[in-house]
């Protein structure tokens, strides 16, 4: 082989060679944790979508970590029924607010239900009162959150 073969060969093995060595460091560097924030919406009775809005909580909890992002579950209308001692939900509710997982009850639709019923619903330890469900998550997505609706 000439020189200048071997020369180019060369060049050529240690290009790759290089590469091959920065494309592992790249991979193998953790990555920085952006921290997310995310509101999901519950105001439908539906137990399965109620089920799902809780999943896709702790489902992001499991993919971010819990110290990288803030869930809040806003319920209204329908989906109040979610936070309250009565929900097929309610311990799992319970034990996802212990784990830094926010549940906010429209006391909106809280006063509709006692104007009904005569009672206001009994809500679940753990669970906030916020004025409006709508304007709740209206503040939140000001706050940079992003939205979700099972």
């Amino acid at each position: 082989m000439s020189k200048i073969v071997k020369d180019i060969s060369l060049i050529i093995l240690m290009s790759v060679f290089l590469f091959g060595n920065v494309y592992a460091a790249e991979k193998t560097q953790p990555v920085e944790q952006k921290h997310h924030k995310v509101v999901i919406q519950v105001s439908t009775d539906n137990p399965r979508t109620q089920k799902i809005a809780l999943n896709n909580a702790v489902n992001l909890q499991k993919l971010y970590g819990m110290d990288n992002i803030d869930i809040e579950i806003v319920a209204y209308g329908p989906g109040l029924g979610l936070l309250t001692t009565k929900s097929k939900q309610a311990d799992r509710v319970k034990s996802l607010a212990l784990q830094d997982i926010t549940f906010s009850a429209c006391r909106n639709t809280m006063e509709k239900v006692k104007r009904k019923t005569g009672k206001l619903p009994v809500i679940l330890e753990g669970v906030q009162t916020v004025p409006a469900g709508v304007a709740r998550i209206i503040e939140l997505q000001e706050q940079g959150y992003a939205y979700i609706r099972p």
